[in-house]
């Protein structure tokens, strides 16, 4: 470590003063000097005039004081971080071996590569060629601990510290010039320039800091997963006579089913079953569904329940909804000229603002009631509609759907009542009240335009309705009639053919007859079995199938059935070669997919 007195920076920048143009009577470049070092600046001339008997300008110190050192802390060479506002002004460094005198401060700062990362080590180039690895030692050793000193035969070395940190304080070395001594020889000086050097030292030990502050966030990010994780489900005992009789207990008591039936069915996955214990397996099952009347029971329980709530909540926001109208009818009362005349501006302004707040939050009840309305009545159609599809797939699906219209009918008829008396008591509201203010003009209008707009598409919905209705009872009469009329048929074909049971003796027309009567029953039975084969199948196998419910069908007459439908039947080929094939398929439903 090497001290300095202020005495020796007195004699020092009085040296100096005309290589840094900074003459020794200048106070302002003294009260910086003083600000550096840690002191507060005096005036030169107060300095001077202040300096004690018993100062030795000889032995540099005051006789009973001990030297400061410029590495204590606030001294050391890197000054403290002072603010962007002010200059960082550069002072001359006395070492034990050297002098080091700051760059000019006028010149541009000296230019430094892009910092590797964790840099420890530093090139400082322009050393003097006298200069020892001691003096680099002795130089940079304050500015932290240093690990080694490559050290080249020119003008440069490379010095590795042992923190990263103290790479910034070598580097504000940079620029300034090194004499060895008093000497003035060539070789005894030179001009310093520190920079960042990249080391695969460095580079290692930050890479494996990195690797290690990885490590260390990947076990800390599992651990948070392990302690946000579900936890495991307890693990499925396995298969044995004791387990198999506690478990059927188990699937019997309510509290445990869940448990229980979790348990049965990874045993029916991993195949546990054999003949041995299919009973007492086929016995748990029959247990599990013993439960699904209680599960419905308790779902029905539910529902009920929340169909309480639901009604009390509905109740009871019809009865806000009424407090509500009484209080906008006491502020419309309050607003009549008999009694609106009797309050001061004050109170009709606050009466007013009070009248629209409780109008806006009496609308806003209103149409969450309507809403719960609408909600139910679209329940209730959807009923409806489920109703109408389970009558529509029943053997009398005309007649039910034909109720189910009237029944529509009948309420829609009930709904339209109800918007047809809304809208007269609105008219008689809006006759007896004299409105007050165009707002209230206006909502009203709005009002009844909207309910004279739902009016008018009811009446349609319900002209339309009737329409329909109408329409479908001629159809209804005109199928049942076509129906009496084909039974009639049949059954008169049925008995000319009982009454002529060859087919050889009989005229042609009979014949047309008899064939007739083979498509009508055939028809069908040929359309599901081609259906069945979707692929098609040959004229052989069709006859093969029809033989086995009447062996007079021949092949040429299911040809020329299929022959004469080609709208429900088709013939394609198959095959290449001698494997051609005629294959005839079903393409009844074709039509209905296009249209």
């Amino acid at each position: 470590m090497v001290f300095f007195s202020l005495s020796e920076g007195l004699r020092n920048i009085a040296m100096d003063s005309n290589s840094l143009a900074m003459p020794i009577s200048d106070p302002n470049a003294w009260a910086t000097a003083m600000n550096n070092l840690g002191m507060s600046p005096m005036i030169l001339c107060d300095v001077l005039s202040s300096v004690p008997a018993d100062f030795d300008p000889s032995l540099g110190m005051m006789t009973g004081i001990a030297p400061m050192n410029p590495m204590m802390p606030g001294l050391g060479i890197v000054p403290p971080p002072v603010s962007q506002d002010m200059p960082i002004v550069k002072e001359i460094i006395h070492c034990k071996s050297c002098t080091l005198f700051p760059p000019n401060p006028n010149l541009p700062p000296p230019a430094t590569r892009e910092r590797p990362p964790g840099c420890k080590t530093v090139f400082v180039g322009g050393l003097p060629e006298n200069a020892t690895e001691q003096l680099i030692v002795e130089v940079f050793e304050q500015c932290g601990s240093i690990i080694a000193i490559r050290k080249s035969k020119k003008n440069f070395c490379h010095i590795r510290f042992a923190e990263e940190h103290t790479v910034d304080k070598a580097l504000f070395l940079s620029g300034y010039r090194i004499r060895l001594g008093s000497s003035t020889d060539k070789k005894d000086t030179g001009r310093l320039h520190v920079d960042f050097a990249q080391a695969r030292d460095d580079l290692y030990e930050w890479e494996c800091r990195q690797r290690m502050l990885a490590r260390e966030e990947r076990h800390r990010r599992r651990i948070e997963e392990d302690r946000l994780r579900p936890p495991s489900p307890p693990p499925i005992v396995h298969f044995s006579e004791h387990e198999c009789s506690q478990l059927g207990e188990k699937l019997k008591d309510d509290s445990k089913f869940a448990e229980a039936v979790r348990v049965l069915l990874t045993w029916v996955e991993r195949g546990e079953v054999n003949r041995r214990n299919a009973n007492n397996i086929y016995s748990m099952i029959q247990s599990s569904n013993s439960h699904i009347r209680r599960l419905m029971n308790e779902k029905a329980a539910h529902e009920k329940e929340m169909e309480e709530a639901k009604e009390k909540f509905k109740n009871a926001l019809a009865g806000i909804l009424v407090q509500f109208e009484q209080i906008v009818s006491v502020f419309h009362a309050a607003s009549k000229q008999k009694a609106w005349d009797h309050f001061s501006k004050a109170q009709r302004k606050n009466l007013d603002m009070w009248r629209k707040q409780a109008e806006e939050i009496r609308n806003i009840h209103n149409e969450e009631l309507m809403g719960i309305r609408r909600e139910e009545e679209m329940e209730m159609s959807d009923d409806d509609m489920e109703d109408a599809l389970h009558l529509h797939c029943s053997p009398t699906w005309p007649l039910a759907q034909v109720e189910a219209l009237k029944e529509e009918n009948d309420s829609l008829r009930c709904q339209l009542d109800a918007y047809r008396n809304e809208v007269e008591l609105l008219k008689q509201e809006q006759g007896k009240a004299q409105p007050q203010r165009s707002e209230e003009d206006a909502t009203r209008q709005q009002q009844l335009s909207f309910l004279q707009q739902a009016l008018q598409g009811m009446q349609k919905q319900l002209l339309k309705l009737r329409e329909d209705l109408k329409q479908r009872e001629t159809e209804l009469e005109k199928n049942s009639e076509e129906k009496q009329q084909l039974e009639s048929q049949i059954q008169s074909l049925k008995d000319r053919i009982q009454a002529f049971p060859t087919s050889h003796a009989l005229p042609v027309s009979y014949r047309r007859l008899s064939f007739f009567i083979f498509g009508f029953s055939s028809t069908g039975i040929i359309s599901t079995f081609l259906h069945v084969h979707p692929f098609g199948a040959s004229i052989e196998y069709i006859c093969s199938y029809l033989q086995r419910l009447d062996t007079k069908i021949s092949t040429t007459e299911v040809e020329t059935l299929l022959g004469r439908l080609p709208c429900t039947f088709k013939q394609e080929l198959t095959g290449v070669g001698a494997s051609l094939e005629k294959r005839w398929k079903f393409c009844g439903f074709e039509g209905i997919k296009m249209a």
